[in-house]
């Protein structure tokens, strides 16, 4: 990947298996946070946001987002030998974990905690203001349909019986479970991404969240595919 964000989108052709040693995922999950720390804490030069700025909120709700996704690819991986889906959830496990690593760097660089005692998702009911230290919520009479869900639950997070579901399977049921569950996990990303690409203009926040919004939107396609080839 040559920009900042390390995204992966599908290839024409879809995932191709790629040889790995049972090690290789651990590792390149690891590489992967630290390289994106290091992006997120050398990238930073612009006017710091408040503790509940958008920009904050956006970072520590994302984190935990795509370390659930990271953590349903781990499981599949090891749940079948299909060469396909075990690429595919590589690349998901690296890519957001990267992006764990700059989100991590930004908040660290702003010298803010990485988690906060605000309700999850508070943050999309910023005023709009493009998220500068001085963002506040709205009122409680707003009732801007526009916007994604404000209470307080993160948008296509997996249920833990999903999850405890999916370690049970194996072969093509683990692969069609993993698949619907991630099609949903991304499709929640996309709508966190594109509400904080709707209340910001950091130079930080922008560019990640529109890769976000491209790279899930194509591995969406792509697992949907996917999932219509494994029907029967």
């Amino acid at each position: 990947m040559t920009d900042q964000t390390n995204s992966k989108s599908p290839s024409p052709d879809g995932w191709k298996a790629r040889p790995l040693p049972a090690y290789a995922i651990a590792v390149g999950v690891l590489i992967a946070l630290v390289g994106g720390l290091v992006i997120g804490r050398a990238t930073n030069s612009q006017l710091v946001p408040a503790d509940i700025s958008v920009e904050a909120g956006f970072a520590r709700d994302m984190k935990v987002h795509h370390a659930q996704a990271v953590e349903m690819s781990m499981i599949v991986r090891d749940q079948t030998s299909d060469p396909g889906t075990r690429q595919l959830a590589y690349d998901i496990a690296t890519s957001q974990q990267q992006q764990i690593g700059q989100m991590y760097g930004w908040l660290a660089s702003w010298d803010l905690n990485q988690t906060s005692t605000r309700p999850s998702m508070s943050w999309m009911s910023m005023n709009g203001d493009h998220g500068g230290p001085h963002a506040t919520p709205t009122s409680e009479t707003d009732t801007d349909k526009s916007r994604p869900s404000r209470d307080g639950i993160m948008p296509g997070m997996a249920a833990a019986a999903e999850l405890s579901q999916l370690k049970k399977l194996r072969g093509r049921d683990a692969e069609r479970l993993f698949l619907t569950m991630m099609v949903a996990h991304h499709q929640g990303g996309v709508e966190m991404a594109n509400a904080a690409l709707n209340l910001t203009d950091n130079r930080l926040v922008v560019p990640l969240a529109s890769s976000m919004v491209r790279s899930q939107s194509a591995e969406i396609e792509a697992m949907q595919n996917m999932l219509a080839e494994r029907a029967a």
